[in-house]
């Protein structure tokens, strides 16, 4: 897009950091529609809106256009990715969703390492315009139906309970139980409710800051390698490892959440994150960025699911919707602004070890928010319930 229309790299990136934005901001509204209508109409507009501006992307000739179809991008963002997908798991399971999450978030994680080398081919033997066109027709294909045809709001809708488990009563016995002994509900908290108390603010600053360092760190770890006179190859590679030890982090959360008491393993995601950052500042050889590496990406890479998992634990499913699209706005606010915030602080002091000092400060105090928020509130977690049979 450069070499052939002309606009600098500031102006072309401008336009994602503007998606991004706009994807926070409107995560909100996204949640509230959520709980009250469910996935299955949203996310089947926001795949369709996706596939219809990619192909607007496709064609465009202006800057202005440009940026308002990234306006239009960061809504369909919003209305298809990890929040909405957050929000559909959190209904439809209790015990299993952690192994949920899981399946998701590595899913997710794929997309990086498929559709990286995909669009750099097809940019190469296409030209950007038609790899454009190729790629809103995968996305057209392979999420408009499933979203339309397979998604619901709650498991109720098909007759079963959380985590696919059939009612062991016909409807006519569960109503007649239920008039007679009464099933208490799963405790929820609504939005007003969790806004009131200090846990919300200090869950929402904790992922704020820790998103904070994982972003700025994706961003410029290979220009802070290269001012320490790493090769461009050692460099990239050192820093793709992080991908990979986020799959790593992710198994490990599944497999520990729950053998280990909830409330220190979240706090301690972050505690590592800033320990990791700490062994950056003083490494002086590829063995010491690479210990930096993988605890760093299995502690970014364990903060989506716990993220996840902090909010249902914290307010129930019924309004989770609403309350994590809040949480999401300051999760990719952090995001829109880390690269620009560290880019500019390292070029204002000049070197890139402040910067560091400062991230890892942020996790410390991330950890330190996590614990407090959760002596605050008692977590909603699940108990097994013998009348349903589980």
């Amino acid at each position: 897009m450069q070499e052939e229309l002309g606009w600098s790299r500031t102006a072309v990136t401008g336009a994602y950091s503007l998606g991004l934005l706009v994807s926070g901001l409107a995560a909100p509204l996204v949640g509230r529609w959520l709980d009250w209508h469910g996935p299955r109409g949203l996310m089947t507009l926001g795949s369709i809106a996706g596939a219809a501006l990619l192909l607007m992307w496709a064609s465009v000739e202006d800057l202005l256009v440009f940026y308002l179809v990234w306006v239009g991008i960061g809504l369909a963002m919003a209305a298809t990715l990890y929040e909405p997908a957050f929000a559909v798991l959190a209904k439809w399971f209790e015990r299993g969703r952690a192994r949920a999450l899981l399946l998701v978030t590595l899913a997710g994680g794929l997309a990086s390492t498929i559709f990286l080398p995909l669009s750099a081919w097809l940019v190469e033997v296409q030209g950007w315009r038609e790899a454009l066109f190729a790629l809103a027709a995968i996305l057209a294909l392979l999420t408009i139906l499933p979203h339309a045809l397979v998604l619901r709001r709650r498991p109720e809708d098909l007759g079963l309970l959380p985590d696919g488990i059939e009612p062991t009563h016909s409807p006519r016995e569960e109503t007649a139980r239920a008039l007679n002994e009464p099933r208490a509900e799963p405790r929820s908290v609504p939005l007003g409710v969790a806004l009131r108390g200090p846990a919300f603010w200090l869950l929402a600053a904790a992922l704020f800051l820790g998103t904070l360092s994982q972003a700025a760190i994706y961003v410029h770890l290979i220009p802070y390698l290269a001012e320490k006179d790493y090769g461009l190859g050692s460099a990239a590679t050192l820093t793709g490892l992080i991908g990979a030890s986020q799959v790593l982090g992710r198994v490990v959360l599944t497999f520990l959440e729950d053998r280990l008491p909830r409330d220190a393993m979240m706090a301690g995601i972050f505690a590592l994150q800033a320990v990791a950052l700490v062994v950056l500042i003083g490494s002086r050889s590829p063995l010491g960025v690479l210990i930096f590496v993988l605890p760093f990406g299995a502690a970014s890479g364990a903060v989506t699911i716990s993220r996840a998992l902090a909010i249902a634990d914290f307010y129930g499913a019924a309004h989770y919707g609403s309350i994590g699209g809040v949480v999401g706005m300051f999760v990719t606010g952090a995001r829109t602004l880390a690269p620009v915030g560290a880019g500019a602080l390292s070029a204002a002091l000049g070197s890139y070890a402040p910067v560091l000092w400062t991230l890892a400060f942020g996790s410390a105090l991330a950890a330190i928010a996590m614990f407090i928020a959760q002596r605050l509130v008692p977590p909603l977690r699940f108990e097994p319930d013998t009348k349903r049979g589980r």
